[in-house]
C-alpha cells in the first residue's frame, strides 16, 4: 500500500537532481532520498593527458566555480612538482578565489534563495526567481547582480576573462599584477562592503520567521570539516584540515593534505551517482559531515577581518546545527571576501614579478585542497614518468555534504507533508534544503520562469489521489 512522491527535477539548483518521498498507508513519510541523476566521469577522461593541463581542464568540471577548481588543481600540481609557489603567486590566488567565493555566494543567495527568503516557502511558483525579487524589492535584486558583477570583474581583470581563466597555472600564477588592475578591483570593495552589510541586516531582521526550517532543515548532529587558518581563522587557501562536532569540539585536528584517504572514505549508493565520502574513523554512514559556509564558521573561532568578526559575534548564537544557517554563513563570508580582498591588493609584494616557480615533474602523486563556495575541493593526480596523467580522484565540495543533504530531505518531507493533498509549499520546502547547500551537481541551464515538475500520489492500483504540475 505504499505509495511514492517524485520530484524531478529539483530546481534552483546546479544541475539535474530528484527527490522520492515514500509514503505509508496514512499519508505519513516513511522515507525520502535525493538523487543526482547525471554521470561525467572526469575522473576517466583525464587519463593520459599531461599534468601541466590538469588545472585548466578541470575548471571544466563547473561553470559556476571554475576558478575553485583551477586552484585546487593547480596546488596538485604543485605538489607533482615539488615547488614552493612565490608568496605574490599565492596572494594573487588567493584573491582570484574570494572573488569566485564572493561571485558564487552572491548568485545562491540572491538568484537562489532569496525568492524563499523574501517572497515566502508558500508564494506563487512562478513569481519565486530573480524576476520576482526585483518585482517585490527592485534593490536587493540590484543589490544581487552587482555584486555577482564584481566578484566575475576581479576574476577578469586578474585571468582576462570571467569564466574558465588559464592564470592560475603549476607553481604559480601566469602573469603579474598591474598598479591600474589593482586600483580597479581596490575602487569595487567599498559599494561591495556597503551592499553586502546592508543584505545581512535585512537577513537577520526576517530570520524569526522561518523557525520552522530552522528547526528541520538538516538539523542533527554531524561532524563539520575545512581548513582552518593560522589562529582558528577562517581559511579558503591552504592550512590543516580540521573535523569538529555539532557543538564545535575538535575531533581532529591538524590533519595533511596530502593524507585525506586516512581520514576520509568514499561510499557509493544505489539511488545516486553522488559519491558519500564520511570521516573514515567513525565508519559508514555514522562518520557524516558537511562542509561550506556553516562547517567553516562552526570550525574557527574568528574570521580574521574586522567586520565579518563583527557579525560573526551574533552568528554564535543561531543553531549551529541547522543547515537553514548556511544562508547566513554565506552572507558572512561574503563581508569577510571583500575586506580579505583588500588586504590582500595592498600587499607590499602585491605587484611582485615573481609569480611563479619552474621545475619538472619530482613526485608521482600530488594532492591539491583548497576551499570552493560550497565546501572543501579534494584534487588527488597520479602521473608516470612522462608526466603523463595515470589517474584522478576528485572529492567534489558537494559531494561531502552528499549523506547530509539525504538525511535532511527525509527530515523536511516528514516535517512538513501530511496526508494524500501535496501543496506546491510543502514540496519547496523539501526542495529549499537542498537549496542551503547550493549543490553544484554538473553546468547546467534552466529556462527563466519555466521550472517543470509535475508531483503526483498514487494509491496502490495506480490511479492518482492528488497531483501538482507546474512548468
Amino acid at each position: 500500500m505504499s505509495r511514492q512522491i517524485t520530484i524531478d527535477p529539483v530546481t534552483r539548483i546546479e544541475g539535474h537532481a530528484k527527490i522520492t518521498i515514500q509514503l505509508d498507508d496514512a499519508g505519513q513519510v516513511q522515507d525520502a532520498h535525493f538523487h543526482v541523476t547525471q554521470y561525467r566521469g572526469f575522473e576517466k577522461f583525464c587519463e593520459g593527458r599531461p599534468f601541466h593541463e590538469m588545472p585548466s581542464l578541470m575548471a571544466r568540471t563547473c561553470g559556476i566555480c571554475p576558478v575553485s577548481h583551477l586552484i585546487a588543481g593547480a596546488k596538485a600540481c604543485d605538489a607533482l612538482l615539488a615547488v614552493r609557489v612565490p608568496a605574490t603567486g599565492v596572494h594573487l590566488r588567493k584573491i582570484m578565489n574570494l572573488a569566485q567565493i564572493a561571485q558564487s555566494h552572491a548568485l545562491s543567495f540572491f538568484y537562489l534563495s532569496a525568492p524563499d527568503l523574501l517572497l515566502g516557502m508558500d508564494a506563487e511558483p512562478g513569481q519565486r526567481n530573480i524576476f520576482g525579487i526585483a518585482a517585490a524589492n527592485p534593490e536587493m535584486a540590484r543589490d544581487g547582480v552587482k555584486l555577482r558583477q564584481t566578484g566575475q570583474k576581479i576574476i577578469e581583470l586578474l585571468g582576462g576573462k570571467r569564466i574558465h581563466p588559464n592564470w592560475p597555472v603549476p607553481g604559480g600564477v601566469s602573469s603579474p599584477l598591474t598598479a591600474e588592475k589593482r586600483d580597479q578591483m581596490l575602487a569595487m570593495i567599498p559599494e561591495a562592503i556597503t551592499i553586502t552589510r546592508r543584505t545581512i541586516s535585512w537577513f537577520t531582521s526576517v530570520l524569526g520567521n522561518f523557525q520552522p526550517e530552522i528547526d528541520s532543515f538538516a538539523n542533527f548532529p554531524t561532524l563539520f570539516m575545512g581548513l582552518v587558518g593560522k589562529g582558528n581563522t577562517l581559511e579558503h587557501y591552504d592550512g590543516p584540515i580540521r573535523f569538529v562536532d555539532r557543538d564545535r569540539a575538535i575531533v581532529a585536528d591538524g590533519l595533511k593534505h596530502a593524507d585525506y584517504q586516512e581520514y576520509i572514505a568514499e561510499a557509493v549508493e544505489p539511488h545516486s551517482y553522488l559519491k558519500s565520502p564520511f570521516y573514515r574513523s567513525m565508519g559508514y554512514p555514522d562518520g557524516i559531515y558537511r562542509v561550506g559556509p556553516l562547517a567553516r564558521l562552526n570550525l574557527v573561532e574568528k574570521c580574521g577581518t574586522p567586520l565579518a568578526d563583527e557579525v560573526l559575534v551574533a552568528f554564535r548564537e543561531v543553531d549551529r546545527g541547522s543547515s537553514f544557517h548556511n544562508h547566513y554563513a554565506r552572507l558572512i563570508e561574503l563581508l569577510y571576501a571583500w575586506e580579505k580582498i583588500e588586504l590582500l591588493l595592498n600587499e607590499p609584494d602585491i605587484l611582485s614579478d615573481h609569480v611563479r616557480a619552474f621545475a619538472s615533474p619530482n613526485n608521482e602523486e600530488g594532492v591539491g585542497i583548497s576551499e570552493a563556495p560550497r565546501g572543501t575541493l579534494i584534487h588527488h593526480y597520479e602521473i608516470d614518468r612522462n608526466g603523463l596523467m595515470k589517474r584522478a580522484n576528485l572529492i567534489i565540495a558537494t559531494g561531502h555534504n552528499s549523506l547530509a543533504m539525504d538525511r535532511g530531505v527525509a527530515q523536511v518531507a516528514k516535517r512538513f507533508i501530511k496526508g494524500d493533498q501535496i501543496t506546491d509549499g510543502m514540496l519547496n520546502r523539501v526542495e529549499a534544503v537542498i537549496r542551503t547547500y547550493d549543490p553544484c551537481l554538473s553546468c547546467s541551464t534552466h529556462a527563466a520562469g519555466h521550472m517543470a515538475m509535475r508531483v503526483q500520489v498514487l494509491a496502490p492500483g495506480g490511479e492518482v489521489l492528488s497531483e501538482v504540475q507546474r512548468g
